[in-house]
């Protein structure tokens, strides 16, 4: 399961009231991304509220492609958000915390680390794979994001 399906809109049930329609709790479910990317109802939150949404629309929901929203470039955008605040130093609890603050979302920690050591093992086979073919440019890059990774 991508980490994707576990990131959550934070009180969706108060944003449901507010917007007048039944939003799924899962930040990157179908009918969350259409009430986002429509903006349909975001003048009846509150202006914090709002404020949030909108910096979540704007920073995954920005693409050209046709099928945009359900495209995959939201989900990839707040992959790289992730990989970011871990390059920042932050843990799990952290990124939870920022995505909370930034954009009203969250996870488990538990998730974001399981994610994160996935993305490690990921790169540990890049690395090996790299050096089974000689390819000593592409094992040092997987080495090098791999210490990033793992802090």
């Amino acid at each position: 399961m991508a980490i994707t399906d576990k990131i959550y809109v934070k009180n969706h049930r108060q944003l449901s009231s507010q917007l007048d329609t039944h939003i799924p709790k899962g930040a990157f479910k179908g009918a969350t991304l259409d009430v986002l990317f429509t903006g349909g109802g975001l003048e009846k939150l509150d202006e914090a509220t709002r404020d949030r949404v909108l910096d979540f629309a704007e920073d995954f929901l920005d693409c050209d492609c046709d099928n945009n929203p359900y495209c995959g470039c939201p989900e990839r955008k707040f992959v790289r958000y992730l990989l970011e605040l871990r390059a920042q130093g932050l843990g799990p609890d952290a990124i939870v915390d920022v995505m909370s603050d930034d954009y009203m979302l969250y996870a488990y920690p538990g998730d974001v680390l399981s994610f994160l050591d996935s993305g490690v093992r990921t790169l540990e086979a890049v690395e090996e794979l790299a050096a089974v073919e000689g390819d000593d440019e592409a094992r040092e890059q997987a080495r090098r994001v791999k210490r990033n990774l793992s802090g």
